[in-house]
């Protein structure tokens, strides 16, 4: 439940910050100053791409948690015990040790979401989000009937 506190006040932040640079956008583009205008269509181009990034991360973390709320419905999430610091993270040693199971049981059976999201899960417990990323938005693909990207 604190994630989605955080999640909603930093996007609540980014809307506020979003406001005050089409307010810019907005001053510098009636201000008949050439260089002034053109600063404030750059200024509006900005709001809409952070608009869209937001939208895609918000819909990104929503889709996530649905799969996962499924597979642990299902009894389907890795249960392996691995090694945690202080912090809570998991020690890299023991997410690079699960590594290859998962990664083989989506060489298995590379359009079942459930492998690639549990890959997913590994990746980020050895430290590598951008993979782990990936992973999930294949499973999130794969989940809805697209085709999977290779």
């Amino acid at each position: 439940m604190s994630s989605r506190i955080a999640v909603a006040v930093m996007a609540a932040l980014l809307l506020l910050y979003i406001v005050l640079v089409a307010q810019r956008a907005w001053l510098l583009l009636i201000s008949g100053d050439p260089i002034g205008v053109a600063m404030g269509a750059a200024l509006v181009v900005l709001p809409v791409i952070a608009v869209w990034a937001l939208g895609r991360e918000l819909w990104f973390g929503v889709r996530a948690e649905q799969l996962g709320r499924r597979l642990e419905a299902e009894g389907e999430l890795p249960d392996d015990l691995v090694a945690v610091r202080p912090s809570g993270r998991v020690m890299r040693s023991d997410g690079d040790a699960l590594f290859p199971r998962f990664k083989a049981d989506v060489e298995e059976a590379p359009d079942d979401w459930r492998a690639w999201y549990r890959l997913g899960i590994v990746y980020d417990a050895a430290g590598d989000r951008r993979r782990a990323r990936a992973a999930v938005r294949t499973a999130i693909r794969i989940e809805r009937g697209e085709a999977r990207k290779a």
